[in-house]
């Protein structure tokens, strides 16, 4: 197999049949590509050539080929599991498949399997595999945003480099401010944990009122420099940028990664970064938090700390939270970051296609 391709000749009207699994604007993205790959073997060309246009692996491009050569269509499928033969036919798969994709059910934003069997006369069971086989869940959702910032390309090569390959006599710092954290207390008292029943807690609560928390998170320690305000303004990112100041070595450089909230750009701040040379300023782009370490570090506090919490006031909710640092700070965990740049790019040009070919 490593040295010789297995030859793909079509037949009848498996053709046609490959060429609407693979342009349906809503066809499952793993059957397209084996069709898109069965198409191009047909063709002639050799399977380093199909790989790289497809951005699949050799592999991959030989093993569906090779699939296809033996069974034909039915060669595309995944593999049956043990046990009694396939009793759906290749048509029952295909009409489950384009409902799933192209239909709504009336009642509903989405399929169940009990409606989609309702729908087609299947079963349950048969619907559940479909979808698996197919990598299909309609019962679940997730959210994107995709960044407009036209210097996204160079903002994601800058940070990751920072990251990957931090400048030398330098430190570098992720920033960020955690706003508006409320001190809530619970309407009675929290029941504890025991044999058989979670702690449990009221749904309600009382507001007694919010901080502001500006952290620094250092990249190579993990440490975090970190300051509580009443309010959130250039004025009190300024005087965190003094605590910085004071708090870092003279010796050594700068580098902050931070996102573009307008109190990290006013006149106050420009100023006061050409009084303090040694500071450089990284900008994510717009819509790019993940990019942000700081932000997994806020994750962290939120879900651990803060979340279960219950304060009577925002001093108690302040001291709180200094205690957590503290803690950190006796035992930091420096957060690795392990994707390229040309990765992070590689991935969300993908995806972008996805999007494209998916006909939105």
């Amino acid at each position: 197999m490593a040295g010789h391709a297995v030859e793909v000749v079509l037949k009848g009207k498996e053709r046609e049949v490959l060429e609407r699994w693979a342009r349906r604007p809503k066809s499952s993205q793993a059957l397209a590509l084996r069709c898109r790959i069965v198409l191009a073997a047909a063709e002639g060309q050799q399977s380093k050539e199909i790989a790289a246009r497809l951005g699949c692996s050799r592999h991959m491009v030989g093993k569906w080929r090779g699939r296809f050569a033996r069974r034909g269509l039915d060669g595309l499928h995944d593999e049956p599991r043990p046990g009694q033969p396939r009793k759906i036919g290749d048509e029952d798969i295909e009409r489950v498949i384009v409902k799933t994709l192209e239909e709504q059910p009336p009642n509903a934003t989405h399929w169940s399997t009990r409606s989609m069997a309702e729908a087609t006369g299947l079963n349950q069971t048969a619907i559940s595999r479909i979808w698996r086989a197919f990598g299909l869940k309609p019962h679940r959702s997730e959210h994107f945003k995709l960044s407009p910032d036209p210097q996204f390309v160079e903002k994601v090569r800058d940070i990751v480099g920072l990251y990957l390959n931090p400048p030398e006599a330098a430190v570098v710092l992720c920033v960020d401010e955690k706003s508006q954290i409320q001190a809530l207390e619970r309407s009675s008292p929290i029941l504890p944990l025991m044999p058989g029943v979670p702690e449990r807690q009221t749904h309600d609560y009382v507001r007694n009122g919010t901080t502001n928390l500006y952290a620094a998170l250092d990249l190579a320690s993990g440490k975090v420099i970190s300051e509580m305000t009443p309010r959130h303004r250039a004025d009190e990112f300024r005087k965190f940028l003094n605590l910085i100041e004071r708090s870092v070595p003279a010796g050594l450089q700068v580098h902050v990664v931070l996102d573009n909230s307008s109190t990290h750009k006013t006149p106050s701040i420009q100023r006061w970064l050409k009084s303090h040379p040694r500071f450089t300023l990284h900008f994510t782009p717009t819509y790019s938090s993940w990019l942000n370490l700081v932000e997994r570090w806020f994750a962290e506090l939120s879900e651990k700390w803060i979340k279960r919490g219950s304060h009577r006031s925002v001093r108690d909710l302040v001291a709180s939270i200094r205690t957590w640092i503290a803690n950190w700070n006796d035992d930091p965990k420096p957060y690795v970051w392990h994707k390229s740049a040309e990765e992070i790019l590689d991935g969300l040009a993908a995806y972008c296609q996805r999007i494209n070919d998916s006909g939105h």
